[in-house]
């Protein structure tokens, strides 16, 4: 790994100019520095920053601030309204003229299952995917009738008018799945095999809810983490009543998590956007790969033996008044790779687990 500040090499492939020899005992460190407006601050120097490994500050021997090629794994809910899900469709041609000719773009959709759209490729091959998959539905909006006066047909002294028309039934025993937690664990999976050239991100297009999932938050983290992936999100359902967002992220016993993606994204160094317009979302597709490829890169060599303990990491910035994101923490040794045990609804309900020194 070389010291220093990072410099273009020879010649005019764009994948040997970032094409790194790195040890298993060095970790990288993407981190994004925000000013108090919420803007990208750059000009910042190898001296400006600080970073910690389980407290203990660390020598950083590698630094730049040139962007990154992304290697992006776009998760599109399709358990969102299917207004909402309309909506976003109409903006897929902004969505893929985010990507540079450089990144590699793979596509999965999921709501009671995840489905893999696309595998990891240029941006012509993204731009098919999503016209492939632009008439997709979302779901109707609306609660099943349960009873009252319109959960029955008309009757006369308790007797159908029309004997041929059956009784609305109770459907409230079964609720769809929204299996978030599997589709991000799979498009992780997916992009641990790339190349480490790249800035590996998981871009989702969701309202963030979580249900019926296989997978636990805690198991999905994990694979994040071990794997250096950034979670990226774009709420295109923010709530409209002022102060519903606080209770939408609390958890109702047999109701599933209505909105994980600020967990996710906060533990991986990533970002959360609400964007309810067409306008907004497709400027909001712009800001998220922009922020994802222009980050900071810091680099140093632990001196801990590998493990598969997780090991907590802070970076600081000598300047006051900025806002410092990166990762919270890694594993050094991959999870094994086994299928998560099936869990019922119940079990995906509970309480999900964060590594050891960090808070979501």
């Amino acid at each position: 790994m070389p010291t220093g500040k990072a410099t273009a090499g020879a010649g005019n492939d764009f994948d040997e100019l970032y094409k790194l020899s790195v040890n298993v005992n060095f970790i990288s460190v993407p981190v994004t520095v925000k000013d108090r407006d919420g803007k990208l601050v750059d000009g910042l120097l190898a001296q400006d920053f600080s970073l910690y490994e389980d407290n203990l500050k660390q020598n950083i021997t590698f630094f730049t601030s040139d962007p990154f090629p992304l290697s992006a794994a776009l998760v599109i809910d399709l358990g969102i309204s299917d207004n909402t899900l309309k909506k976003v469709s109409q903006t897929y041609s902004a969505l893929d003229g985010s990507f540079g000719p450089f990144d590699k773009v793979a596509v999965f959709t999921y709501g009671n299952s995840v489905q893999k759209q696309s595998d990891f490729g240029n941006p012509q091959r993204l731009q098919l995917t999503l016209q492939r998959i632009r008439d997709l539905r979302g779901q109707n909006p609306g609660s099943p009738v349960v009873g009252g006066p319109f959960g029955s047909p008309p009757s006369t002294s308790g007797k159908p008018v029309d004997p041929g028309q059956l009784p609305v039934t109770n459907q409230t025993g079964t609720r769809e799945s929204h299996v978030m937690n599997d589709a991000i664990v799979m498009a992780a999976t997916e992009l641990g095999h790339l190349p480490r050239e790249t800035r590996k991100i998981i871009f989702v297009v969701s309202n963030g809810y979580e249900y019926g999932s296989r997978a636990s938050y805690s198991q999905v983290l994990k694979v994040l983490l071990t794997n250096g992936i950034a979670v990226y999100a774009l709420n295109v359902e923010p709530p409209v009543i002022p102060g519903l967002g606080k209770l939408e992220k609390l958890h109702i016993p047999g109701q599933g998590y209505s909105d994980i993606l600020p967990k996710y994204a906060n533990a991986t160094g990533g970002d959360v956007l609400d964007s309810a317009s067409r306008e907004t979302i497709e400027n909001a597709y712009q800001s998220i790969t922009s922020e994802a490829r222009n980050q900071y890169t810091l680099g140093y060599t632990t001196p801990q033996r590998a493990s598969s303990a997780y090991r907590d990491i802070e970076v600081r910035v000598k300047r006051p008044g900025l806002l410092v994101t990166a990762r919270h923490g890694y594993y050094p040794l991959p999870p094994q790779r086994e299928t998560p045990p099936a869990m019922s609804p119940q079990d995906t309900n509970q309480k999900p687990q964060t590594p050891p020194g960090r808070n979501p």
